[in-house]
């Protein structure tokens, strides 16, 4: 049977590696950690006492991919294909040029759909699931039309700045 010795000594052996591991694949720490933290439970629980660098790394990597599995749909899209909000809201847009800029760069350098997408989102504050609806697509497709549409403003904001 484990002791709370033998766990207090594979946590201070194995933690750096097994929280690396679950940063690598989740990118978010607080998730991270309570994965880690989870794995030393079982531990605890179960009073294994034979487990290796390998089981750990095992354990930790297929319950980061559980955690991946019960993510929603839409935070996993969020995650690949969108600014974060709060960049979004800690944003600066200080002067009338760079709206001119914005404005035109939507009208001119975007697609029709890109456009529609866009403007939904940004002037008719719709949600993603609204768009979805409204245009007959999936949100997969709303999130690359946003963030192509972020990619030509942050190029055209960059080459003006």
């Amino acid at each position: 049977m484990t002791t709370n010795d033998d766990i207090e000594q594979l946590f201070r052996t194995h933690y750096a590696a097994m929280y690396r591991l679950a940063m690598l694949i989740l990118r978010d720490d607080n998730a991270a950690r309570d994965i880690v933290h989870d794995v030393f439970e079982s531990l605890l629980i179960s009073g294994k006492s034979d487990v290796s660098e390998a089981y750990l790394m095992t354990a930790v990597r297929n319950r980061c991919l559980k955690h991946i599995r019960h993510l929603s749909a839409q935070d996993r899209m969020k995650e690949m294909y969108s600014m974060d909000e709060k960049e979004i809201a800690e944003e600066e847009w200080t002067d009338d040029e760079t709206i001119t800029l914005i404005h035109a760069t939507v009208s001119n350098d975007l697609t029709e759909a890109c456009r529609r997408v866009v403007n939904l989102r940004f002037a008719e504050n719709k949600s993603y699931q609204e768009i979805t609806e409204i245009l007959c697509i999936s949100k997969v497709a709303v999130y690359k039309h946003l963030r192509h549409a972020i990619d030509v403003l942050r190029e055209k904001l960059s080459k003006n700045g």
